[in-house]
């Protein structure tokens, strides 16, 4: 979906307004910035120290600005030179900072509305009377490193949605009020699928339940890529400073690294896994006849992100990637990148995402390396590889990693949200001469750098679980959930038939399992119901054990009325569904 620019507009526009109104209710506030984001804006704040801002504050926040809005003022474009704008934020720090870093000859614009004047590059509305006083809400405070440095100072960030009317607000709040219902972290507790600790930020605990459907996605990926031509592998999960120096990550991205002493040498747990998959293709002199090589990887990566961008299982600090690095000759990479967007729409397809997907193509930024004919083949190649995949693609210009172009893929879940999820890369650099020095033998029987395709489906396998969590609401489909069949009898005399068919179904690979203690049927049920949100609930009595039947009783929110099997029709039953991965029970 192409981004609104006007609405985008609107929203800067917004934040201004916004802006305004809080520096006439707490004068001395300083002033950060305010960028439209999707579906609103934000603005960061540096409140005076007798000041907290909480959410008591919002509707006379909101009150202002509708009132500065019904006054239907002009944003005004001003040209300034370096030392007018100077002496215009002399009291605004973080603006100050921002005009000091500006090129030499950068041209330095204000907009103003009323008495508020804000550095901006724009574009703005014409006036206010463009914003609808009734499409936005303050939605949440929180704390903002300046510039997202921790170093720096915390600031006050405010959220706002803003919208054309109010319907399309109306609709948001609703869609963002089921969002909350269906939390990943609320619904992990309540199944008992992990926990996460603050004195151990960023790291997940896995329970029992959660570790059933993490490792049934594992397994199901694993024999996915096999079948696909991967080979997996599994490199250290902590690798020399020499390593990361050579592969230029130690020199980028070392900030967010965890580094360990021994011996008097530097090391640090890997945060990726390309240059563990370059090691074992350099271990042994190649030929261009074991190319395309592909190699997969589900490697344990650490990263130390800060912790206020830490949320629940889904950004988090340590996480494992279905990750796979394809290492090839230039010629192959239009059929590998086709190849994986067959595969990846297969996969998205089984966990019911077979609708909305979304390719962001990210082309050649301005600061790249390796020659134009390169990044021309590679473009060509993505592009191409995504028509013969039949999917359509968004050009993102100049987003391209300096060392090659990508595709981005976005999944659309049930309340239409985009979660960015697989990707696919091509690198000229890292197999290159001056990184990592990987090389086959050509037909030509000289030496060759191949070109490396960094590619996943899911990112990270957590954050692909949080997202099924959040899109079932936790009642995830029968060939991922956590327990399939509960067997319920109806009193003690029918323990031993519910457990001799919970043995069974167990036997042939089910995850099932009897609830023969002494709380009566109706409380299993419900419990079961609720807490466990099983698709299955074989409920059994005299007339079933009579008949070697069950009566079983769907998940509630499938719509269907109970029903009784026989063990060999209900065991037919499920097979089916799990085998065809459907997502309906």
């Amino acid at each position: 979906m192409a981004i609104d620019e006007k609405m985008q507009t609107i929203r800067h526009s917004c934040a201004h307004v916004m802006a305004e109104a809080i520096l006439k209710l707490f004068p001395g506030t300083k002033i950060a910035i305010g960028p439209a984001i999707e579906n609103g804006f934000y603005y960061d704040f540096e409140f005076p120290k007798d000041v907290k801002f909480t959410d008591t504050d919002i509707p006379t926040v909101e009150k202002e600005m509708r009132r500065i809005i019904a006054n239907n003022c002009s944003f005004i474009r001003t040209e300034v030179s370096k030392d007018k704008a100077l002496e215009l934020f002399k009291d605004q720090p973080y603006k100050i900072e921002l005009i000091n870093d500006l090129p030499k000859n950068e041209i330095i614009s204000t907009y103003q509305q009323n008495d508020f004047i804000d550095l901006c590059r724009g574009p703005h509305i014409s006036s206010t009377k463009e914003i609808n006083g009734q499409a936005f809400k303050l939605t949440k405070i929180a704390g903002a490193y300046w510039r997202g440095d921790s170093e720096k100072q915390m600031l006050t960030r405010i959220y706002v949605v803003c919208f054309a009317n109010p319907n399309e607000l109306k609709d948001y709040i609703k869609m963002m009020e089921e969002a909350e219902k269906r939390d990943h972290r609320k619904l992990g507790q309540e199944l008992d699928l992990f926990h996460l600790d603050p004195e151990n930020p960023g790291q997940i605990y896995w329970h029992p339940n959660g570790w059933k459907i993490y490792t049934t996605i594992q397994n199901y990926i694993r024999s996915k890529i096999l079948k696909d031509g991967y080979d997996e592998i599994n490199t250290p999960a902590i690798m020399p400073r020499t390593l990361w120096e050579r592969s230029g990550h130690w020199g980028h991205y070392k900030k967010n690294m965890f580094i360990t002493e021994s011996e008097k040498r530097l090391f640090a747990i890997k945060p990726m896994n390309c240059p563990g998959a370059i090691e074992v293709f350099k271990s042994r002199q190649r030929s261009y006849k074991d190319l395309p090589m592909r190699l997969a990887e589900f490697g344990h990566d650490v990263r130390n992100e800060p912790s206020g961008t830490l949320h629940g299982i889904m950004r988090v600090r340590g996480f494992v990637q279905d990750d796979g690095h394809i290492l090839c000759t230039e010629e192959q990479i239009g059929s590998e990148v086709t190849k994986f967007c067959h595969l990846l729409k297969d996969i998205y397809t089984d966990f019911g995402f077979d609708k909305g997907i979304k390719v962001m193509f990210s082309t050649r930024p301005e600061d790249h390396v390796g020659t134009e004919e390169d990044w021309d083949k590679a473009e060509n190649a993505l592009a191409k590889a995504c028509e013969t995949a039949g999917l359509s693609y968004e050009i993102q210009p100049g987003e391209g990693a300096f060392y090659g172009p990508k595709l981005e893929f976005q999944l659309l879940d049930c309340l239409g949200r985009s979660w960015q999820c697989g990707t696919i890369q091509v690198d000229y650099q890292l197999p290159s001469a001056e990184r990592l020095n990987a090389e086959y033998i050509g037909s030509d029987n000289a030496k060759h750098h191949p070109v490396m395709l960094h590619r996943a489906v899911f990112g990270s396998l957590e954050r692909f679980l949080g997202i099924l969590i959040e899109n079932y609401a936790g009642a995830l489909p029968t060939w991922l959930h956590f327990e399939q069949v509960s067997v319920v009898p109806v009193n003690p005399d029918f323990n031993d038939y519910a457990t001799k068919i919970s043995s069974k179904l167990v036997d042939l690979g089910f995850r099932a399992k009897s609830y023969t203690n002494e709380d009566n049927m109706k409380t299993k049920i419900k419990m079961l119901t609720t807490e466990h949100k099983v698709p299955y609930i074989l409920v059994v009595g005299q007339r079933e054990k009579d008949t070697n039947s069950v009566n079983v009783r769907f998940r509630p929110s499938s719509g269907k009325q109970q029903q009784t099997f026989t063990v060999e029709e209900f065991i037919s039953y499920i097979n089916d569904n799990v085998i065809n991965k459907k997502t309906e029970i």
